[in-house]
């Protein structure tokens, strides 16, 4: 559901901005407006997981986002669709990191490994079906609504998601949890929310003087927030982002991989999806389907790259994301040869390549990391991580769609996604080289599971077989 939702609104945006006559401004906070409440709320989500029990705070994720989602599809003009986004982020926040952090409680480190796969296939298929289930969606045309299934869809699932999580997943929580921490998670909020805004709306509104305040408003706000858990943390306090967590260096260089990944990542499915929908005047099913390689890949991928992985170690996530990088080249080759006259032939071996990529550095970063701190810090790890990954995200959606609608305007879409893909072939070369700064071998935590999720672990064992 979080992913889906993710990645469904690319396909959808050009149907969207026609209905509700939406500027590119509005566009963007309906793209990005999710991963921006999403990242903003990912720490105090896992923290709050920790408090109240992982699978309570995982199924009252389930029931904002449903409920959000009702909202999203009802929504009656631009700024109900916005706010609904918005709540949509924060109840994707509150499911998120407990996933990974249940994963981590409920398994034992021999089975973490093919755990992780499996996560990191989910996180495949999650990104692609929206693509592709999206275009469906929009295609069918359910009852003449257009583009609302795409949210609607999540009201069942979501009902049917909280059921058998209550029947399937076992409570957990740590031996001790630390309190909550309201200061830093306002400073946090409100920094990466004023951040974020400019970097929404600049373009549109032709960088007024507000923009830059926020800019440096949000800035301060983060080094705020940082010197607050510095301080809280050495008084004895409870810090909502526990510094000694960057005292290890594979969570360093997860964190930057992940930065530079999922900026390219999120800001070229949008800027692909636009172009083949509005330059290649594909329909939205059609240009779903383009995606259907990269999902594929994607796929397979993950769930090779845990053998791969324990054979060679970080050089597979290196090689992982020398191949996307390439298949990105590729893409701005194809882009450029063929401009409107592309077809997805031509497409489908780059963002195959694409696909191989991510599927070889996404899973095996979130394992790496994870299993690189302590147990008792893995609630504040997940949310770290997933907080950067989802930050990331709308980073590069908003900075790469600015470039991309910037130029659109006095070029043409042809050179607006060219001048995207530089931006992705940047971003994509960041992450490969901060792959070399992580730990030559993955190391792992050799902490048994708790006994009272033996139950539940056997429960999911089971069901998991089915699958």
């Amino acid at each position: 559901m979080s992913l889906f939702d993710i990645f469904v609104v690319n396909v959808a945006a050009p149907s969207i901005q026609h209905d509700l006559h939406a500027s590119s401004s509005i566009l963007e906070m309906v793209v990005a407006g999710y991963s921006f409440s999403y990242a903003a709320g990912l720490v105090t989500g896992a923290r709050l997981g920790d408090l109240v029990g992982r699978r309570r705070m995982f199924t009252i994720g389930l029931g904002i986002f449903a409920v959000a989602s009702l909202i999203a599809g009802i929504s009656p003009d631009n700024m109900v669709l916005v706010a609904a986004r918005l709540a949509q982020g924060f109840g994707a926040a509150a499911m998120i990191p407990q996933v990974l952090a249940l994963l981590t409680a409920n398994f034992s480190p021999e089975e973490r490994p093919r755990v992780f796969s499996l996560f990191g296939v989910t996180v495949g298929l999650g990104t692609v079906a929206g693509q592709i289930l999206g275009g469906v969606l929009l295609h069918l045309d359910i009852l003449g609504w257009g583009w609302r299934p795409i949210f609607l869809v999540n009201v069942p699932i979501g009902m049917a998601a909280i059921i058998l999580a209550r029947r399937l997943i076992p409570e957990s929580r740590p031996d001790t949890a630390d309190r909550l921490d309201p200061l830093g998670v306002v400073l946090l909020t409100a920094g990466v929310g004023a951040i974020t805004a400019p970097l929404v709306l600049g373009q549109a509104e032709h960088w007024p003087l507000w923009t830059w305040i926020s800019f440096a408003g949000g800035s301060a706000l983060i080094a705020g927030f940082l010197w607050w858990e510095s301080r809280l943390g050495a008084r004895g306090g409870h810090p909502l982002l526990p510094l000694s967590l960057f005292q290890h260096r594979a969570f360093n260089s997860g964190l930057l991989v992940n930065l530079g990944f999922f900026s390219f990542f999120g800001s070229v499915l949008l800027t692909l999806t636009l172009f083949l929908q509005e330059g290649l005047r594909y329909s939205p099913m059609r240009a779903g389907l383009t995606f259907a390689p990269l999902g594929v890949a994607f796929a397979l991928s993950s769930l090779k790259g845990r053998n791969l992985h324990a054979r060679y170690g970080r050089d597979i996530i290196s090689a992982g994301a020398a191949t996307a990088l390439i298949g990105v080249i590729g893409l701005a080759v194809v882009v450029t040869v063929s401009g409107l006259s592309a077809n997805s032939l031509e497409l489908s071996p780059v963002l195959a390549m694409i696909g191989i990529g991510n599927g070889l550095v996404i899973p095996l970063i979130v394992q790496g990391v994870l299993q690189s701190v302590p147990a008792h810090r893995t609630g504040a790890a997940s949310g770290m991580l997933t907080t950067t990954q989802q930050f990331s995200m709308t980073l590069g959606i908003a900075a790469v769609g600015t470039l991309f609608f910037a130029r659109q305007a006095s070029a043409g879409i042809v050179s607006a996604l060219q001048f995207g893909l530089y931006a992705d072939i940047a971003l994509v070369t960041f992450a490969l080289i901060m792959t070399l700064f992580l730990p030559r071998t993955a190391t792992t935590r050799s902490a048994p599971a708790p006994a009272r999720a033996e139950r539940g672990c056997e429960k999911l064992a089971i069901f998991d077989g089915a699958i």
